[in-house]
């Protein structure tokens, strides 16, 4: 069995560390900012308190020697700051730093106005300047462009800060499959490779026992030519890894029974294979079947496996209850141990097996074979522990 990386035993952890320290990260930047934020807007205030204080100087001063200096100093100094001022009767009297439309009618001028004033309401109470004989006038502002951008800064801020993790995270995905890939291609190339040897040689030692009147009509010699085919069959499949396979229009009924057909007499005599289909009988697939026998014999093996050598295996070909009516659906059942709701998926991670012996990787090229070579898909479709397992395969028609 191969080693487990712990790693990837805790690659749900790792994940949850990552998002948890960056919700931290982008926490603190919000905090810190809403800081800044609320000391600049503490500082308009009193800005435009002294704004407010200089208008009712110089509409109350008769004193014009300080006038031109104040409203030089602190009147024309507002340059980012909104400000409207309206009379007690909600007339307007100014309006600054306030991009009203240009080119419109003075009625829809004022009603701009108005608008912003709303806005500012909304964000600040009025202040009110007195000017005497009861009179009063309001000044109505609301936050300056530079607060408004800083207040929302974070947010963009873990905007891009997402959107950079997102790329990173595909970026990586994407180079961990292509180096996953060419690992299982260099193996299985070299595993081709290393069987031709003693498959050659198997081969010569077939001839030589059919030509010996010793071994001559005996179902031993024939036996043994079953299983070299079989190894060739192995051979090409592992060849077929890495290289596009050839798809041909096959009769899947035929093709299914053929895959258990060989498999039947090679597994425990307790074990039951029935194979169901409620589609015509000449129904094509879109297979390779080389490939296509290896997905069916490494689930059946599992699950010949997981039932301890009995039981039961129904294999049911069908069309899809939704999707396209072009697709086959090949549900492959058990009455094994089943799989529990938390390890469905890790069922397919290469390494991951519950046997003593073995190395996990059955099903895993089980689903590379469908998903990559086949452009289908092959996922559990349904489990319960102590009652056995659905194994759905969909392929195209």
């Amino acid at each position: 069995m191969l080693p487990t990386i712990p790693i990837y035993d805790q690659k749900s952890r790792i994940k949850l560390l990552i998002v948890a320290v960056a919700l931290l990260i982008g926490a603190a930047t919000v905090i810190y900012t809403n800081i800044l934020v609320g000391q600049l807007s503490d500082r308009e205030r009193q800005q435009i308190d002294l704004y407010a204080k200089t208008q009712r100087y110089i509409i109350n001063t008769e004193e014009e020697s300080n006038l031109s200096f104040l409203y030089d100093e602190i009147i024309e100094a507002n340059k980012t700051i909104p400000v409207i001022i309206t009379d007690g009767d909600d007339n307007i009297i100014d309006a600054r730093n306030v991009n009203v439309p240009k080119g419109v009618a003075e009625a829809a001028s004022i009603k701009f106005l108005r608008g912003e004033i709303a806005q500012m309401k909304a964000q600040h109470p009025p202040i009110v300047i007195e000017i005497g004989a009861g009179l009063r006038n309001y000044l109505y502002y609301k936050e300056s462009a530079l607060l408004t951008q800083l207040r929302y800064y974070p947010l963009v801020q873990l905007a891009i800060i997402g959107c950079l993790g997102v790329i990173a995270y595909f970026a990586f995905s994407y180079s961990r499959r292509a180096e996953q890939n060419r690992v299982w291609v260099g193996l299985a190339k070299e595993t081709a490779h290393q069987l031709g040897t003693p498959l050659s040689s198997l081969v010569g030692w077939q001839e030589y026992l059919r030509e010996s009147e010793r071994f001559r009509g005996e179902p031993i010699v024939e036996e043994l030519g079953k299983d070299i085919r079989r190894l060739e069959i192995i051979t090409e499949r592992f060849s077929n890894i890495g290289s596009v396979p050839v798809l041909k229009d096959e009769n899947i009924l035929r093709v299914t029974e053929n895959a258990i057909s060989y498999l039947q007499s090679r597994v425990s005599k307790k074990v039951s294979f029935e194979v169901k289909t409620d589609l015509p009988t000449d129904t094509p697939a879109q297979v390779n079947i080389p490939l296509f026998d290896w997905v069916i014999e490494n689930i059946c093996k599992n699950a010949v496996d997981a039932m301890d050598g009995r039981g039961s295996i129904v294999l049911h070909l069908r069309r899809p209850v939704r999707g396209s009516k072009s697709q086959i659906v090949l549900d492959i059942t058990d009455t094994g141990k089943g799989i529990s709701k938390s390890k469905m998926q890790r069922v397919f991670l290469p390494g991951y097996t519950t046997k003593k012996r073995g190395w996990g990787l059955g099903l895993a090229l089980a689903k590379r074979i469908i998903e990559n070579y086949h452009k289908g898909r092959l996922f559990v479709k349904w489990s319960e522990p102590g009652r056995g397992t659905t194994f759905r395969v969909i392929l195209n028609g």
